[in-house]
Order: C-alpha cells, then structure tokens, then sequence
C-alpha cells in the first residue's frame, strides 16, 4: 500500500539524488521504495481491470434506459421528501 510516509521518502530520496547523489544503502533503499509504489499501482490497474465489462449494444441501451429511471426516481424522491 502507497502510504504517504512512502510518496514523501522517495520524493525525498529523488531530490536527495539530484543534487548530491544517494549512498548505496539509500539507493538500495529507493529501489525497495520503488517496488512497493509500482507494485501498488499494478494492483490498482488489476483491480480496474478486472471491474471491466464488455457488453454488446442491446444490454448497453438497457443499462441506460435503467439509470436514467433510477435517476428519475431519485429525483422524485428528493422532490417529495
């Protein structure tokens, strides 16, 4: 999991390397660093991924005809309460 604590010490860590170069236990460090980021964000597309649908025209025409009465539901019950 990307923490915040995490985002900081490799944007800490990329500075650090700019301008006056990392030792080698904290560029062992950034690459550890690295991982878990890319590691997250791969999970994050696979999760995306896996939520994908394809569906043909017909089944796309009645998921719209069931929002947009579930909108005009929603609507009404705003109106009236």
């Amino acid at each position: 999991m990307i923490t915040k604590e995490v985002l900081n010490r490799i944007n800490e860590l990329a500075r650090k390397k700019r301008s006056e170069g990392l030792t080698p236990e904290e560029l062992a460090e950034q690459r550890k660093l690295y991982d878990i980021y890319l590691s997250s964000i791969r999970g994050q597309v696979i999760d995306l991924l896996e939520c994908v649908e394809f569906a043909d025209e017909e089944t796309i025409k009645k998921s719209q005809k069931r929002i947009v009465r579930q909108a005009v539901i929603n609507l009404g019950e705003r109106v009236y309460n």
